[in-house]
């Protein structure tokens, strides 16, 4: 909020901050990022990255967190594309051109990141999983599989008997998983089978498995039964999921797919493979589900289900990326930045390159969604970026925040000062700005307590003749933080650096304090403990004679003390008891009472009932008493 005495003129940055808006859009931004790839050994390696933007730009890498330098291995050139002459998984030195690479890009609007990416070698593994030799009926199913581990995914293919296998039988299906199905085995099927792996890495077969067919007994009923069920999968959007399902049986068994969840799978990219496999294309987040496979003996309800589970994962994308911004200089500044992606991505900030990290004036909330900047200077002037990643992958978004500056504003208060006065007041003072002091209007102090959030701060203005204030209503033993802004009518000055100043603490309130006269001799004096005592605490209790000058005490009492009997007073005086609480800031206002025993002791007489007297000695009747005679007792009573 602006102080009451300023009006900010609407044409003052109302051209300008057109002409900065627009100027920010194109101040600096990328046009293409480097993308994820997977590199040859000893292969030349290009990762592109183009920028849009105010000149002169400079382009750097960083490789791991680090700035590369250009040598014989590395160039820059001037689109910004950075050129590795030959990757190497593993150098001599033990280093690696293998792991996350950024472009930066810098001018004098400001500094900006592009996107992770990752950079893998090309790689071959030995098989983790053989093909194993079957023995099959003639007419039933025969299956094989292999695994292996390879970047990029290495495609599997099949031999039989040294011969690739003839896929155009329909009997023969090659799933991109590595497994090869043969449904209606004949006596021709049998031989020895390998499994073949290729990539950019290399080829790579395993060890030959044996398929041998024996008679068949197919006449004879089999219950169905699912060999192989689908197995749980975890894939990102776009990929192709396979869900396997071998069943067996006589009749052959019907296979049937649904989801556990009951929706529909639908049609779009759906096909069924062989007998009985699902192969989803294209996935996308809403094909994340667990999938059922069924086989059913034809005619009948008789059936057997196995069941597998679809994750799919979707890298982080915009909802809404952040726009760039101009704003006067004092006010506030506001980024929005939201995206989606399964899982859900995580938000960090960048400022000029550099990670933001939440202080001071600097404010995030909503899961780093919303970066808040409050009372804006010239030093935050600078290009800001969101940063959503997720283990699917990653994106970034930038926005400019420019601040308007007005000609002749005033710079900022100077030699600003707090003094405590008491728990509850402060006074602060400065001095005028250096410069364009001749337009000041006022001056606004900004209040907060230090352990609060900058946007809990509140304001008070101040008369441009007064170069202080005194700020009431404040909580004892606080840390209170202050600065200070001069206004014009075109705007606002930097704010001042701030100064920090705790109010006094708080002595204790008096406490309540009760008096009771014991007997001729002796007063009970009891009290209650008072509020803001503070750990060190206790009474002091005084007592004189009225109209003497001197007490006697002080007596001091711990805290848990509330009570205590002044004994050998003198009956026929008036007494003044006094009592006060103290802590480590002092002692309190004390709490008086007078007492005279002289008069307690009559007022008892009158009222007190008086027991056990004997028949033999009953007194005689005072004035205004009745006065009746029992055999053990007399009862005294006001007439």
């Amino acid at each position: 909020p602006l102080p009451p005495f300023y009006s900010p003129p609407p044409t003052r940055f109302q051209g300008l901050g057109q002409r900065l808006v627009v100027l920010s859009l194109s101040a600096l931004s990328f046009t293409l990022e480097p993308s994820d790839i997977i590199a040859v050994q000893e292969q030349p390696l290009m990762l592109h990255c183009q920028v849009d933007g105010i000149p002169p730009i400079t382009t750097q890498w960083r490789h791991n967190g680090l700035l590369l330098t250009q040598d014989q291995h590395h160039t820059t050139f001037i689109n910004g594309s950075l050129l590795i002459g030959h990757f190497q998984k593993t150098k001599s030195d033990g280093s690696s051109d293998e792991g996350d690479y950024e472009c930066m890009a810098q001018n004098s609007f400001g500094l900006v990141v592009s996107r992770k990416a990752r950079i893998q070698a090309a790689t071959m593994a030995d098989f983790h999983v053989q093909p194993e030799s079957v023995h099959a009926e003639e007419s039933g199913v025969a299956r094989f599989q292999c695994q292996i581990h390879g970047l990029p995914e290495p495609v599997i293919s099949w031999e039989k008997d040294s011969r690739p296998v003839d896929t155009k039988d329909e009997r023969y299906t090659l799933l991109p998983t590595g497994v090869l199905q043969i449904t209606g085995v004949r006596d021709e099927d049998s031989g020895k089978f390998c499994c073949v792996a290729h990539n950019s890495a290399g080829v790579k077969h395993s060890t030959e498995a044996l398929l041998t067919v024996s008679g068949s007994q197919s006449s004879v009923y089999k219950e169905p039964m699912i060999l192989v069920g689908p197995e749980n999968l975890t894939l990102t959007v776009h990929q192709t999921a396979i869900l396997e399902c071998v069943a067996t049986g006589y009749p052959r068994p019907i296979v049937s797919w649904s989801r556990l969840d009951g929706r529909p799978i639908g049609v779009e990219g759906i096909q069924v493979l062989g007998t009985g496999n699902l192969m989803i294309s294209d996935v996308g987040v809403q094909h994340s589900g667990v999938y059922v496979c069924a086989a059913n003996k034809p005619g009948t309800r008789v059936r057997r289900t196995a069941q597998g589970r679809l994750v799919v994962q979707a890298p982080a994308e915009f909802v809404q990326p952040p726009q760039s911004i101009a704003r006067p200089v004092g006010t506030n500044a506001i980024f929005t930045c939201q995206a989606q992606g399964e899982p859900e991505p995580q938000l960090t900030w960048l400022k000029n390159g550099q990670i933001l990290e939440p202080r001071g004036h600097v404010k995030l909330r909503n899961n780093n969604s919303t970066l808040t900047i409050y009372g804006i200077s010239q030093n935050d002037e600078a290009i800001y970026q969101c940063i959503a990643e997720n283990s699917a992958g990653s994106t970034q978004a930038s926005a400019r925040l420019t601040v308007l500056w007005a000609d002749g504003l005033p710079g900022m208060p100077t030699h600003v000062q707090a003094e405590a006065l008491s728990p509850t007041t402060i006074q602060v003072s400065w001095r005028e700005p250096d410069q364009n002091t001749q337009d000041v209007i006022g001056y606004v102090l900004h209040i907060r307590r230090t352990s609060d959030p900058v946007e809990m701060e509140y304001e008070e203005a101040v008369s441009k003749v007064t170069l202080q204030q005194i700020i009431r209503d404040l909580e004892p033993s606080t840390s209170y933080t202050f600065y200070v802004k001069a206004y014009t009518s075109h705007g606002a000055s930097n704010p001042s650096e701030n100064v920090t100043e705790s109010t006094h603490g708080e002595v204790p309130a008096p406490p309540s304090l009760y008096t009771k006269v014991v007997n001729s001799s002796v007063v009970q004096a009891t009290w209650e403990p008072s509020s803001k005592m503070g750990q060190h605490q206790g009474f002091r209790l005084y007592y004189r004679r009225a109209h003497t000058p001197l007490f006697t005490g002080p007596i001091t009492f711990p805290h848990n003390v509330t009570q205590y009997n002044i004994a050998q007073l003198d009956p026929a005086l008036v007494y003044e008891i006094k009592l006060l609480a103290y802590n480590q800031h002092g002692d309190g206002n004390a709490t008086i009472r007078f007492v005279s025993l002289r008069e307690a002791v009559e007022k008892s007489g009158d009222f007190q009932t008086q027991t056990k007297h004997t028949a033999a000695h009953c007194p005689t009747s005072p004035q205004r008493i009745k006065v009746e005679c029992f055999s053990a007792f007399i009862l005294a009573k006001s007439s």
